[in-house]
Protein backbone atom coordinates (compact mmCIF):
# COMPACT_ATOMS: atom_id res chain seq x y z
CA UNK A 1 0.00 0.00 0.00
CA UNK A 2 1.18 3.62 -0.50
CA UNK A 3 2.80 5.67 1.87
CA UNK A 4 0.92 8.39 2.38
CA UNK A 5 -2.99 7.32 0.81
CA UNK A 6 -5.74 9.23 0.95
CA UNK A 7 -4.18 12.00 2.95
CA UNK A 8 -7.10 14.68 1.49
CA UNK A 9 -9.75 12.73 2.46
CA UNK A 10 -12.65 13.63 4.74
CA UNK A 11 -11.08 17.41 4.24
CA UNK A 12 -8.55 16.26 7.23
CA UNK A 13 -5.90 18.29 5.73
CA UNK A 14 -7.83 21.11 3.70
CA UNK A 15 -5.86 20.39 0.85
CA UNK A 16 -8.29 21.42 -1.67
CA UNK A 17 -9.80 17.71 -2.02
CA UNK A 18 -13.06 18.22 -3.76
CA UNK A 19 -15.93 16.02 -4.50
CA UNK A 20 -16.37 13.41 -7.24
CA UNK A 21 -17.69 15.66 -10.14
CA UNK A 22 -16.86 19.19 -9.45
CA UNK A 23 -15.03 20.94 -11.95
CA UNK A 24 -11.72 20.36 -9.72
CA UNK A 25 -12.61 17.01 -10.04
CA UNK A 26 -12.49 16.74 -13.50
CA UNK A 27 -10.87 19.91 -14.53
CA UNK A 28 -10.81 22.22 -17.93
CA UNK A 29 -8.68 21.06 -20.65
CA UNK A 30 -9.38 22.95 -23.17
CA UNK A 31 -7.26 25.50 -25.59
CA UNK A 32 -5.16 27.79 -23.22
CA UNK A 33 -2.81 30.58 -24.04
CA UNK A 34 0.74 29.79 -24.98
CA UNK A 35 2.76 30.73 -21.46
CA UNK A 36 4.16 27.34 -19.87
CA UNK A 37 2.38 26.19 -15.91
CA UNK A 38 6.40 27.43 -15.35
CA UNK A 39 5.68 31.41 -15.54
CA UNK A 40 1.98 31.53 -14.55
CA UNK A 41 0.97 33.09 -10.94
CA UNK A 42 0.39 29.98 -8.51
CA UNK A 43 -3.15 28.95 -7.91
CA UNK A 44 -2.23 27.41 -4.46
CA UNK A 45 -1.64 29.37 -1.08
CA UNK A 46 1.44 27.84 -0.24
CA UNK A 47 3.85 25.73 -2.34
CA UNK A 48 4.05 22.82 0.63
CA UNK A 49 1.66 22.15 3.26
CA UNK A 50 2.64 21.56 6.80
CA UNK A 51 0.56 18.95 9.02
CA UNK A 52 -1.61 21.11 11.15
CA UNK A 53 -1.12 18.90 14.30
CA UNK A 54 2.33 17.63 16.69
CA UNK A 55 3.19 14.65 14.59
CA UNK A 56 5.65 13.53 17.18
CA UNK A 57 2.33 12.76 19.25
CA UNK A 58 -0.07 11.84 16.89
CA UNK A 59 -0.09 10.49 13.09
CA UNK A 60 -2.48 11.38 10.67
CA UNK A 61 -2.50 8.14 8.98
CA UNK A 62 -2.94 5.00 10.14
CA UNK A 63 -2.64 2.11 7.79
CA UNK A 64 -3.48 -1.51 8.49
CA UNK A 65 -3.00 -4.67 6.27
CA UNK A 66 -5.64 -6.66 7.39
CA UNK A 67 -4.59 -9.56 5.36
CA UNK A 68 -1.86 -10.40 2.86
CA UNK A 69 -4.14 -12.55 0.79
CA UNK A 70 -4.52 -11.59 -2.32
CA UNK A 71 -5.50 -13.36 -6.03
CA UNK A 72 -3.07 -10.98 -7.94
CA UNK A 73 0.41 -11.42 -8.47
CA UNK A 74 2.06 -7.98 -9.05
CA UNK A 75 5.36 -8.04 -9.98
CA UNK A 76 6.32 -4.81 -6.74
CA UNK A 77 4.24 -6.02 -3.91
CA UNK A 78 5.72 -5.30 -0.88
CA UNK A 79 4.00 -7.87 0.98
CA UNK A 80 4.87 -10.86 -1.38
CA UNK A 81 0.65 -11.71 -1.13
CA UNK A 82 -0.46 -15.45 -1.53
CA UNK A 83 -3.76 -16.86 -2.31
CA UNK A 84 -4.83 -17.57 0.76
CA UNK A 85 -5.15 -16.29 4.62
CA UNK A 86 -2.31 -16.33 7.51
CA UNK A 87 -3.66 -18.22 10.31
CA UNK A 88 -2.18 -15.42 12.37
CA UNK A 89 -3.84 -12.49 11.21
CA UNK A 90 -5.27 -10.35 13.48
CA UNK A 91 -8.83 -11.55 14.68
CA UNK A 92 -11.74 -9.40 14.02
CA UNK A 93 -11.63 -8.70 18.07
CA UNK A 94 -7.80 -7.81 17.78
CA UNK A 95 -8.54 -5.34 14.79
CA UNK A 96 -11.29 -3.38 17.01
CA UNK A 97 -8.85 -3.12 19.47
CA UNK A 98 -6.78 -1.38 17.26
CA UNK A 99 -9.32 1.01 16.51
CA UNK A 100 -9.80 1.63 19.11
CA UNK A 101 -6.65 2.70 19.83
CA UNK A 102 -6.06 4.51 17.09
CA UNK A 103 -9.03 6.45 17.92
CA UNK A 104 -7.59 7.61 21.05
CA UNK A 105 -4.91 9.53 19.39
CA UNK A 106 -7.67 11.96 19.53
CA UNK A 107 -8.83 14.94 17.42
CA UNK A 108 -8.63 15.51 14.59
CA UNK A 109 -9.23 11.87 13.63
CA UNK A 110 -6.80 9.53 12.39
CA UNK A 111 -7.54 8.41 8.60
CA UNK A 112 -7.93 4.79 9.02
CA UNK A 113 -6.94 2.84 5.99
CA UNK A 114 -7.36 -0.71 5.71
CA UNK A 115 -5.41 -2.58 2.97
CA UNK A 116 -3.73 -5.61 2.22
CA UNK A 117 -3.27 -7.74 -0.16
CA UNK A 118 -6.85 -7.34 -1.13
CA UNK A 119 -8.90 -6.42 2.38
CA UNK A 120 -11.84 -7.44 0.55
CA UNK A 121 -10.55 -11.16 1.52
CA UNK A 122 -10.99 -10.18 4.97
CA UNK A 123 -15.35 -11.59 4.80
CA UNK A 124 -15.42 -9.33 8.28
CA UNK A 125 -14.38 -6.26 6.32
CA UNK A 126 -17.89 -4.83 5.98
CA UNK A 127 -18.23 -4.96 10.46
CA UNK A 128 -14.56 -3.54 11.22
CA UNK A 129 -15.53 -0.69 8.67
CA UNK A 130 -18.71 -0.42 11.12
CA UNK A 131 -16.86 -0.31 13.84
CA UNK A 132 -14.10 1.90 12.66
CA UNK A 133 -16.38 4.44 11.86
CA UNK A 134 -18.46 4.07 14.92
CA UNK A 135 -15.31 4.70 17.01
CA UNK A 136 -14.63 8.15 14.92
CA UNK A 137 -11.78 6.84 12.72
CA UNK A 138 -12.23 7.95 9.02
CA UNK A 139 -12.51 4.63 7.79
CA UNK A 140 -11.29 3.98 3.77
CA UNK A 141 -10.33 0.78 2.04
CA UNK A 142 -7.57 -0.01 -0.79
CA UNK A 143 -8.56 -3.06 -2.55
CA UNK A 144 -7.60 -5.09 -4.75
CA UNK A 145 -8.33 -4.90 -9.14
CA UNK A 146 -10.01 -8.34 -8.70
CA UNK A 147 -13.68 -9.55 -9.29
CA UNK A 148 -14.39 -9.01 -6.14
CA UNK A 149 -13.92 -5.50 -6.42
CA UNK A 150 -17.91 -4.13 -7.80
CA UNK A 151 -20.60 -1.77 -7.37
CA UNK A 152 -22.36 -4.11 -4.70
CA UNK A 153 -19.25 -4.95 -2.33
CA UNK A 154 -18.46 -0.62 -2.45
CA UNK A 155 -21.91 -0.08 -1.98
CA UNK A 156 -22.00 -2.19 0.94
CA UNK A 157 -18.95 -0.53 2.50
CA UNK A 158 -20.29 3.09 1.80
CA UNK A 159 -23.44 1.36 3.78
CA UNK A 160 -21.15 1.34 6.86
CA UNK A 161 -19.40 4.41 6.78
CA UNK A 162 -16.54 3.90 4.00
CA UNK A 163 -16.53 7.13 1.61
CA UNK A 164 -13.26 6.94 0.31
CA UNK A 165 -11.27 4.06 -1.84
CA UNK A 166 -7.55 3.72 -3.11
CA UNK A 167 -7.15 1.82 -6.63
CA UNK A 168 -3.77 0.80 -7.89
CA UNK A 169 -3.18 1.55 -12.08
CA UNK A 170 0.61 0.82 -13.34
CA UNK A 171 0.02 1.11 -16.95
CA UNK A 172 -2.25 3.23 -19.62
CA UNK A 173 -3.07 0.18 -21.05
CA UNK A 174 -4.46 -3.04 -20.22
CA UNK A 175 -1.53 -4.85 -21.67
CA UNK A 176 0.92 -3.17 -19.45
CA UNK A 177 -1.28 -3.10 -16.40
CA UNK A 178 -1.83 -6.44 -16.42
CA UNK A 179 1.40 -7.91 -17.23
CA UNK A 180 2.64 -5.70 -14.28
CA UNK A 181 -0.71 -7.44 -11.80
CA UNK A 182 0.24 -11.15 -13.41
CA UNK A 183 -3.83 -11.64 -13.81
CA UNK A 184 -5.33 -11.00 -17.10
CA UNK A 185 -8.36 -7.91 -16.84
CA UNK A 186 -7.06 -6.74 -13.75
CA UNK A 187 -6.67 -3.05 -15.89
CA UNK A 188 -10.79 -3.80 -16.56
CA UNK A 189 -11.82 -4.44 -13.43
CA UNK A 190 -9.71 -1.51 -11.63
CA UNK A 191 -11.30 0.82 -13.93
CA UNK A 192 -15.14 -0.73 -13.62
CA UNK A 193 -14.30 -0.25 -9.75
CA UNK A 194 -13.18 3.31 -10.38
CA UNK A 195 -16.39 4.02 -12.15
CA UNK A 196 -18.44 2.24 -9.44
CA UNK A 197 -17.11 4.08 -6.65
CA UNK A 198 -17.66 7.39 -8.74
CA UNK A 199 -21.14 6.70 -9.72
CA UNK A 200 -21.67 5.66 -5.93
CA UNK A 201 -20.15 9.68 -4.82
CA UNK A 202 -17.07 7.94 -3.59
CA UNK A 203 -13.96 9.87 -3.54
CA UNK A 204 -11.43 7.65 -5.30
CA UNK A 205 -7.49 7.77 -5.09
CA UNK A 206 -5.69 6.35 -7.77
CA UNK A 207 -1.72 4.65 -7.47
CA UNK A 208 0.47 4.26 -9.97
CA UNK A 209 3.78 2.41 -9.59
CA UNK A 210 6.61 4.61 -11.38
CA UNK A 211 9.36 2.24 -12.48
CA UNK A 212 11.14 1.87 -15.57
CA UNK A 213 8.59 -0.68 -17.69
CA UNK A 214 5.79 2.25 -17.56
CA UNK A 215 7.30 5.52 -16.92
CA UNK A 216 6.89 6.99 -20.47
CA UNK A 217 2.78 5.87 -19.58
CA UNK A 218 2.68 8.75 -17.05
CA UNK A 219 1.35 11.34 -19.28
CA UNK A 220 -1.27 9.17 -20.24
CA UNK A 221 -2.10 7.38 -17.03
CA UNK A 222 -2.68 11.09 -15.71
CA UNK A 223 -5.29 11.52 -19.12
CA UNK A 224 -7.53 8.77 -17.39
CA UNK A 225 -7.57 10.16 -14.38
CA UNK A 226 -8.57 13.34 -15.87
CA UNK A 227 -10.79 11.43 -17.88
CA UNK A 228 -12.38 9.70 -15.08
CA UNK A 229 -11.92 11.73 -12.02
CA UNK A 230 -10.33 11.57 -8.86
CA UNK A 231 -9.04 13.13 -5.46
CA UNK A 232 -5.78 12.25 -6.08
CA UNK A 233 -3.38 10.60 -8.51
CA UNK A 234 -0.22 9.18 -6.60
CA UNK A 235 2.80 8.31 -8.18
CA UNK A 236 4.83 5.45 -6.20
CA UNK A 237 8.59 6.05 -6.06
CA UNK A 238 9.70 2.23 -5.97
CA UNK A 239 10.81 0.82 -3.14
CA UNK A 240 13.27 -2.32 -2.93
CA UNK A 241 11.41 -4.25 -1.12
CA UNK A 242 9.34 -7.21 -1.30
CA UNK A 243 9.03 -8.97 -4.56
CA UNK A 244 10.06 -4.94 -6.30
CA UNK A 245 13.68 -5.54 -5.19
CA UNK A 246 14.58 -6.79 -8.89
CA UNK A 247 12.04 -4.79 -10.46
CA UNK A 248 14.03 -2.12 -12.15
CA UNK A 249 14.00 1.21 -10.59
CA UNK A 250 14.49 4.94 -12.28
CA UNK A 251 18.23 6.51 -11.77
CA UNK A 252 17.98 9.68 -8.88
CA UNK A 253 18.11 12.09 -12.45
CA UNK A 254 15.07 10.51 -14.01
CA UNK A 255 13.40 10.54 -10.57
CA UNK A 256 13.99 14.39 -10.91
CA UNK A 257 12.28 15.03 -14.37
CA UNK A 258 9.64 12.50 -13.26
CA UNK A 259 8.85 15.31 -10.14
CA UNK A 260 9.25 17.92 -12.39
CA UNK A 261 6.66 16.17 -14.63
CA UNK A 262 4.09 16.04 -11.97
CA UNK A 263 4.75 19.52 -10.81
CA UNK A 264 3.96 20.42 -15.12
CA UNK A 265 0.46 18.59 -14.65
CA UNK A 266 -0.41 19.85 -11.35
CA UNK A 267 -3.28 21.91 -12.61
CA UNK A 268 -4.77 19.30 -15.06
CA UNK A 269 -4.97 16.76 -12.24
CA UNK A 270 -4.53 16.83 -8.60
CA UNK A 271 -0.63 14.73 -8.86
CA UNK A 272 1.28 13.35 -5.60
CA UNK A 273 3.92 11.35 -4.98
CA UNK A 274 4.18 8.72 -2.66
CA UNK A 275 7.59 7.32 -1.04
CA UNK A 276 9.49 10.52 -3.31
CA UNK A 277 9.11 13.39 -0.29
CA UNK A 278 12.13 14.98 -2.54
CA UNK A 279 8.54 16.35 -4.39
CA UNK A 280 7.98 18.73 -1.73
CA UNK A 281 11.73 20.60 -2.50
CA UNK A 282 10.89 20.41 -6.33
CA UNK A 283 7.42 22.04 -5.72
CA UNK A 284 8.96 25.15 -3.17
CA UNK A 285 11.78 25.37 -6.10
CA UNK A 286 9.21 25.63 -9.21
CA UNK A 287 7.32 28.23 -7.08
CA UNK A 288 10.01 30.23 -6.42
CA UNK A 289 10.81 30.16 -10.41
CA UNK A 290 7.37 30.82 -11.06
CA UNK A 291 7.26 33.86 -8.70
CA UNK A 292 10.09 35.09 -10.37
CA UNK A 293 8.44 34.93 -13.55
CA UNK A 294 11.12 33.00 -15.64
CA UNK A 295 10.56 31.13 -18.63
CA UNK A 296 10.11 27.13 -19.40
CA UNK A 297 14.17 26.95 -20.39
CA UNK A 298 14.85 29.26 -17.75
CA UNK A 299 13.00 26.96 -15.37
CA UNK A 300 14.91 23.76 -17.09
CA UNK A 301 17.66 25.03 -16.63
CA UNK A 302 17.78 26.19 -13.28
CA UNK A 303 16.47 21.97 -12.68
CA UNK A 304 19.09 20.60 -14.53
CA UNK A 305 16.64 18.67 -16.05
CA UNK A 306 17.50 15.67 -18.60
CA UNK A 307 16.51 14.12 -21.40
CA UNK A 308 13.51 11.60 -19.73
CA UNK A 309 11.98 15.45 -18.58
CA UNK A 310 11.81 16.52 -22.02
CA UNK A 311 10.80 13.21 -23.89
CA UNK A 312 7.73 13.08 -20.70
CA UNK A 313 6.43 16.88 -21.35
CA UNK A 314 6.25 16.73 -25.43
CA UNK A 315 3.84 13.99 -24.23
CA UNK A 316 2.60 16.21 -21.20
CA UNK A 317 2.00 19.25 -23.91
CA UNK A 318 0.75 17.10 -26.44
CA UNK A 319 -2.43 15.88 -24.34
CA UNK A 320 -3.21 19.30 -22.60
CA UNK A 321 -2.05 18.86 -19.40
CA UNK A 322 0.34 21.30 -18.68
CA UNK A 323 -2.01 23.60 -18.09
CA UNK A 324 -5.68 23.52 -16.05
CA UNK A 325 -8.38 25.21 -14.33
CA UNK A 326 -8.15 23.50 -10.89
CA UNK A 327 -5.86 24.67 -8.08
CA UNK A 328 -2.37 23.18 -7.55
CA UNK A 329 -2.23 20.69 -4.77
CA UNK A 330 0.98 21.37 -2.12
CA UNK A 331 2.22 18.62 -0.79
CA UNK A 332 1.64 17.74 2.88
CA UNK A 333 4.94 17.13 5.39
CA UNK A 334 4.28 13.68 5.73
CA UNK A 335 6.31 10.96 5.77
CA UNK A 336 7.61 7.04 7.45
CA UNK A 337 7.09 7.83 11.05
CA UNK A 338 6.15 11.07 10.92
CA UNK A 339 2.54 11.83 10.49
CA UNK A 340 2.30 8.10 9.52
CA UNK A 341 2.41 4.56 10.78
CA UNK A 342 2.00 0.67 9.53
CA UNK A 343 0.23 -2.33 11.20
CA UNK A 344 0.93 -5.71 9.63
CA UNK A 345 -1.61 -8.79 9.24
CA UNK A 346 0.74 -9.77 11.99
CA UNK A 347 0.36 -6.85 14.29
CA UNK A 348 4.50 -5.61 13.78
CA UNK A 349 3.71 -1.75 13.50
CA UNK A 350 6.56 -0.38 11.68
CA UNK A 351 6.92 3.30 10.27
CA UNK A 352 5.67 2.64 6.95
CA UNK A 353 4.47 -0.62 4.98
CA UNK A 354 7.72 -0.32 2.78
CA UNK A 355 10.52 0.00 5.90
CA UNK A 356 10.50 -3.26 7.60
CA UNK A 357 11.97 -2.28 11.08
CA UNK A 358 9.41 -3.50 13.64
CA UNK A 359 8.93 -0.73 16.71
CA UNK A 360 6.77 -3.46 18.84
CA UNK A 361 3.78 -5.28 18.34
CA UNK A 362 0.06 -4.14 19.53
CA UNK A 363 -0.63 -7.60 20.68
CA UNK A 364 2.07 -6.25 23.61
CA UNK A 365 2.03 -2.98 23.11
CA UNK A 366 0.54 0.04 23.51
CA UNK A 367 -0.28 1.89 19.67
CA UNK A 368 0.64 5.23 21.08
CA UNK A 369 3.34 4.34 23.02
CA UNK A 370 5.09 2.95 19.87
CA UNK A 371 4.49 5.89 18.15
CA UNK A 372 5.10 8.78 20.80
CA UNK A 373 7.88 6.85 22.09
CA UNK A 374 9.78 3.57 20.45
CA UNK A 375 13.41 4.56 19.43
CA UNK A 376 12.32 3.45 15.76
CA UNK A 377 9.50 6.00 15.67
CA UNK A 378 11.26 8.88 17.70
CA UNK A 379 14.34 8.30 15.59
CA UNK A 380 13.38 8.52 11.86
CA UNK A 381 11.59 11.97 12.81
CA UNK A 382 15.17 13.03 14.21
CA UNK A 383 16.12 14.94 11.16
CA UNK A 384 19.51 15.90 12.75
CA UNK A 385 20.31 11.89 12.48
CA UNK A 386 20.50 12.11 8.47
CA UNK A 387 23.25 11.61 6.93
CA UNK A 388 24.92 12.48 3.47
CA UNK A 389 23.42 14.78 1.62
CA UNK A 390 19.97 14.64 3.25
CA UNK A 391 22.05 15.62 6.59
CA UNK A 392 23.78 18.65 4.94
CA UNK A 393 20.61 19.74 3.06
CA UNK A 394 18.66 22.81 3.50
CA UNK A 395 15.56 21.28 2.73
CA UNK A 396 15.68 18.38 5.03
CA UNK A 397 12.94 19.78 8.03
CA UNK A 398 10.23 19.27 4.97
CA UNK A 399 11.90 16.43 2.86
CA UNK A 400 14.17 13.86 4.89
CA UNK A 401 14.17 11.69 1.83
CA UNK A 402 13.08 8.60 2.18
CA UNK A 403 13.98 6.56 4.82
CA UNK A 404 12.56 3.41 3.18
CA UNK A 405 14.31 3.63 0.53
CA UNK A 406 17.74 4.62 2.36
CA UNK A 407 17.20 1.54 4.88
CA UNK A 408 16.22 -1.44 2.17
CA UNK A 409 19.53 0.16 -0.04
CA UNK A 410 21.99 0.72 2.23
CA UNK A 411 20.57 -1.30 6.17
CA UNK A 412 21.08 2.71 7.58
CA UNK A 413 17.83 4.03 8.57
CA UNK A 414 19.64 7.54 8.65
CA UNK A 415 21.25 7.52 5.17
CA UNK A 416 21.08 9.94 2.43
CA UNK A 417 18.34 9.36 0.01
CA UNK A 418 19.52 7.45 -2.89
CA UNK A 419 17.22 8.27 -5.35
CA UNK A 420 17.63 12.33 -5.12
CA UNK A 421 20.05 13.82 -7.78
CA UNK A 422 19.86 17.77 -6.16
CA UNK A 423 23.11 19.16 -4.50
CA UNK A 424 22.59 21.02 -1.56
CA UNK A 425 23.16 24.45 -1.83
CA UNK A 426 22.86 24.77 -5.40
CA UNK A 427 19.53 26.23 -6.32
CA UNK A 428 20.30 29.60 -7.38
CA UNK A 429 17.26 31.29 -5.51
CA UNK A 430 18.17 29.66 -1.90
CA UNK A 431 17.14 33.71 0.12
CA UNK A 432 13.63 32.81 -1.44
CA UNK A 433 13.20 29.56 -0.62
CA UNK A 434 14.72 30.18 3.36
CA UNK A 435 12.07 33.13 3.57
CA UNK A 436 9.29 30.41 2.41
CA UNK A 437 10.08 27.73 4.93
CA UNK A 438 10.51 30.38 7.72
CA UNK A 439 7.15 31.16 6.97
CA UNK A 440 5.88 27.53 7.26
CA UNK A 441 7.43 26.70 10.26
CA UNK A 442 5.92 30.14 11.31
CA UNK A 443 2.71 28.92 11.06
CA UNK A 444 3.10 26.00 12.83
CA UNK A 445 5.03 27.08 15.36
CA UNK A 446 8.43 25.06 14.60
Amino acid sequence: MTEAPLAAAHGVTNLDARTPGSPDATPSHGSQAANPSATRPQRSARPVRVQRHDPTMRPMLVTWEATRACQLACRHCRAESRPLRDPRELTTDEAKALMDEAASFGQPAVIFIITGGDCFERPDLAELAAYGTAAGLHVAVAPSGTDKLNKDSLARLQDNGVNVISLSLDGATAATHDAFRGVERTFDRTIAGWEAARELGMKVQINSVVARHNVHELPDLAALVREHGAMTWSGFLLVPTGRGVDLGSLNAQEIEGVLNCFYDMGEAVPAKTTEGHHFRRVSLQRYVLAQRGLSHDEVVEAMHLGPLYHQLRERIVELGLDHGERRRRPPITVSSGNGFMFVSHVGEVTPSGFLEKSAGNVRESSLTEIYRSSEVFTGVRDTSLLEGKCGRCEYNRVCGGSRARAYNTTGNLHAEEPLCAYQPGTFPYAEDVTALMRSMAGRTGR
